[in-house]
């Protein structure tokens, strides 16, 4: 199975802090260190990190070239990455505290100006037996979702950030819904994980994921439903726990194994993306696990 990632490439400005600034309020930062990141940039190292066949579709700006780079040497296939002179690639702000808990600020930058036509000639190499990846960073998601699922092409959404359109898109068909606790709560109004698995199958008709943070991950699908806790680490930084968590899931489900063994493998891999600072350069290699 092949992987196609349509999905944002940002470039991260990280400050580390003492606590989250709070509104209204000056502080100064420990230090500031810049980063390839992106949810989908994210996704998409871990799922090469993790052995898939992934190929990344984005745009960026002649400012972010280097995250080209920066893929392809994580083995990711970026052939069907844009790159537009007249917009700046997408970056974020983000604060990590002294407890590794972080806050995010987006700008869309060339994430938001991905055109039909660039949708097209990236879904045209790919159909039924691959898979397309999904988040909630660039623009015409759901048109992307519509054209996969009338190709046969299965797809994972992961609706982060998560927004009021989310409710609009064709959900019925999303193949598998990744979302954390709050994102779920905010697509079917149950704040009871458990409670919420059976309301979020009702609005795709298909397998669902829960990521609980600290406290594992829920999943559910045809006839089981399976809780999958969190692996123990020593938490320095929690930025891509989440992409990690997603990119090696789908990794191993690509290679065949089981849904209990994928769960395992992705919190183990997310357990040691939290130990390392950074977003991208903290997701682990397969060999990582051994």
């Amino acid at each position: 199975m092949r992987i196609l990632n349509f999905g944002s490439l940002n470039i991260d400005h990280v400050h580390r802090v003492d606590h989250i600034v709070r509104p209204g309020e000056t502080i100064s930062g420990r230090s500031l260190d810049v980063y390839a990141g992106g949810k989908g940039a994210n996704q998409s190292v871990a799922l090469a990190r993790a052995g898939a066949d992934v190929s990344h579709a984005g745009r960026v700006g002649e400012d972010g070239r280097w995250l080209l780079d920066k893929l392809n040497q994580a083995g990711v296939d970026v052939s069907l990455i844009e790159v537009d002179p007249d917009v700046r690639t997408g970056h974020a702000v983000i604060q990590v505290d002294g407890a590794g808990e972080n806050a995010i600020l987006l700008h869309g930058g060339a994430n938001q100006t991905i055109t039909p036509n660039q949708i097209d000639l990236a879904l045209a190499g790919f159909g039924k037996g691959d898979l397309l990846l999904l988040q909630n960073e660039i623009n015409h998601v759901p048109t992307l979702i519509t054209a996969a699922a009338d190709r046969g092409l299965p797809v994972c959404l992961n609706p982060a950030p998560m927004t009021a359109e989310v409710h609009d898109w064709p959900l019925n068909k999303v193949s598998l819904l990744i979302v954390n606790e709050t994102e779920g709560e905010a697509l079917c109004g149950e704040a009871n994980p458990w409670e919420m698995l059976p309301k979020l199958i009702e609005l795709t008709g298909g397998e669902v994921i829960v990521t609980l943070g600290g406290q594992g991950a829920l999943y559910a699908g045809p006839g089981e439903a399976i809780h999958q806790p969190a692996i123990k680490t020593n938490v320095i930084d929690t930025t891509a726990a989440g992409d990690t968590f997603i990119g090696y899931y789908l990794a191993r489900r690509a290679a065949g194994d089981p849904v209990e063994a994928c769960l395992k493998t992705a919190a183990t891999a997310a357990a040691l993306c939290v130990a390392k600072a950074g977003a991208m350069d903290s997701i682990p290699s397969y060999t990582d696990h051994d």
